[in-house]
C-alpha cells in the first residue's frame, strides 16, 4: 500500500493542450488531467483500467465506438485495452 501526494507528481503534457499528473499501479491508471477548451486527444489504448472523474467542464469521449458526453459529477470507467479518444 502506498500514499501519493498528487501535487508532488510531475505534470507532463501527454498530448498538445493536455496536461496530466499520472499515477499507475499494476492494473489501474489514475490521471489528474487538465484539457484546454476545444482540444482533442487521439484514439489510444493501454493495459490499465482507467477511471474518468469529471470535476468541471464537459468531455465528449468515445470508448469502444460508443460516444459519451461527461459533465461534472459523472464517472466513466474505461476497461483495459479498449480504444478511446475525446474532445
Amino acid at each position: 500500500m502506498s500514499v501519493v501526494q498528487v501535487n508532488t507528481v510531475p505534470v507532463r503534457e501527454v498530448f498538445p493542450g493536455i496536461r496530466a499528473r499520472v499515477v499507475h499501479t499494476a492494473r489501474t491508471s489514475q490521471s489528474f488531467v487538465e484539457i484546454d477548451a476545444g482540444v482533442s486527444f487521439p484514439q489510444h489504448q493501454h493495459p490499465h483500467e482507467q477511471t474518468v472523474n469529471m470535476l468541471e467542464g464537459e468531455l465528449e469521449i468515445v470508448v469502444g465506438g460508443e460516444t459519451h458526453r461527461l459533465t461534472p459529477g459523472q464517472v466513466l470507467v474505461i476497461p483495459p485495452d479498449v480504444p478511446h479518444s475525446g474532445t
